[in-house]
């Protein structure tokens, strides 16, 4: 698990001195937020990091594995933040949703990679009885997608694997591929470049789910901490969707703080996994959104609860 912090969109952080003024006119509280170093939250923040929108309050940005974001929401966290949809029903209590910046779509699921396997290329789920897997969090949407995807695939469920090890997603390939653990779940690129790794997919659990429920699949929420008050929530779901909007008109302005943070990933994948996670779900949540993200967390939400912003 990693994190990063660095203040965003103050001092020489902004992009001109201009936003630097805008944002002071408006809101001079500087507000924490955590989202992943992974391509589609720089690309949808770019531009409230940066300071190009004008009137956005200045933010303090840390940059977290999803693993660290689901552990901070826990304990209290950050003012903003990018977590997985299957944290949201702990969240609640103190962070409300926000309609827009997260991650939810279809052709977007996470996979099971396993190594070469036998010659004949069978992909059996029972393959992971009795063996280890390593998933990204044990709070996240694809764990909780791997969870009911093997209660039906593999021998005993869940319970049949012998062990579930937590790996920051970008050591899970390697991993594997090194023989450290049988099987990983994957999220984010690696649906682009687990072929070099020489890995082979065990599920793809956005095509089980999909073929399951017809509907898309929520990954990632932007939450931000009911203490702000309402006021201050629209204000900031207004400048999360500005930024969203900033970076479907200007793709390419975000290329180098993308690059700067993605780990060394190689740009035609990532401009790859913009294209799949950055959509019209994205720039808003919608009916279908929000009946996805009730269908993915049914009866894990308590009871009363309105997911969407007043």
């Amino acid at each position: 698990m990693t994190a990063n912090s660095t203040t965003a969109a103050t001092g020489t952080d902004r992009a001109t001195d201009t936003a630097a003024a805008d944002a002071a006119e408006t809101d001079t509280e500087t507000l924490s937020i955590a989202y992943s170093p992974c391509p589609n939250d720089t690309f949808v923040f770019h531009a409230w990091s940066h300071g190009l929108i004008k009137g956005a309050p200045p933010i303090d940005v840390t940059h977290a594995d999803i693993d660290v974001t689901n552990n901070l929401v826990r304990q209290g966290g950050l003012d903003v933040m990018k977590i997985s949809y299957a944290a949201l029903p702990e969240a609640l209590a103190g962070y409300t949703l926000l309609p827009c910046g997260g991650a939810l779509g279809r052709g977007c699921g996470p996979l099971v990679l396993a190594g070469p396997g036998n010659a004949n290329g069978e992909t059996s789920g029972t393959d992971l009885a009795g063996k280890i897997v390593a998933v990204p969090s044990l709070k996240s949407t694809a764990y909780l997608l791997f969870r009911r995807w093997a209660q039906e695939q593999v021998t005993g469920g869940v319970d049949g694997i012998g062990e579930i090890r937590v790996l920051p997603f970008h050591e899970i390939m390697p991993a594997v591929r090194d023989g450290l653990v049988d099987a990983g779940l994957v999220i984010h690129e690696a649906r682009f470049t687990y072929p070099s790794f020489g890995l082979r997919c065990l599920a793809d659990l956005g095509d089980w789910w999909e073929a399951v429920t017809g509907a898309p699949i929520p990954l990632g929420a932007i939450v931000a901490r009911r203490a702000l008050g309402h006021e201050r929530i629209a204000e900031i779901s207004r400048v999360v969707r500005a930024s969203v909007e900033y970076a479907f008109a200007h793709p390419e302005a975000s290329r180098d703080y993308v690059m700067q943070q993605a780990q060394e990933l190689d740009p035609e994948v990532a401009k790859a996994h913009i294209a799949l996670y950055v959509n019209e779900f994205t720039r808003d949540l919608g009916p279908e959104g929000y009946a996805a993200v009730r269908r993915l967390l049914g009866d894990t939400l308590p009871d009363g609860t309105v997911l969407e912003l007043a």
